[in-house]
């Protein structure tokens, strides 16, 4: 991998954990009531281990999102957290980090775009 595909992906990587950390905190706030930044221990614990397999995510430079993916790495129960946040945060995005939605239905509909061009092939 040449060091500009190194950097891209690695760029992507932090992009990715950052979001998903913003969406736990979003998700947090509002079901939990935390605020100034924290997370309770149930959506800290959830933070962490996203972040772990965003860093352990051998998929990183051809996917877009985790639900794009040929392999599911989390865990169960883990998995079913992650899609209540994510059906909770992601409209909301939006409000909160509208640069990052409107990266997000860009880069989804270029998604769907490429599959759907394999699939005529």
């Amino acid at each position: 991998m040449a060091r500009n595909d190194a950097a891209r992906v690695a760029a992507k990587r932090e992009r990715e954990k950052r979001m998903v950390s913003e969406m736990i905190a979003l998700w947090c706030r509002a079901k939990h009531g935390t605020r100034g930044g924290e997370l309770c221990p149930e959506c800290a614990e959830l933070a962490a281990y996203a972040r772990l397999r965003s860093e352990r995510c051998p998929f990183m430079e051809e996917k877009t999102f985790c639900s794009n993916c040929r392999v599911h790495c989390y865990a169960p129960a883990m998995r079913e957290k992650i899609r209540a946040v994510m059906r909770f945060a992601g409209p909301r995005m939006v409000f909160h980090h509208p640069v990052a939605a409107l990266r997000h239905v860009y880069e989804t509909r270029a998604e769907r775009r490429r599959l759907s061009g394999k699939e005529a092939r």
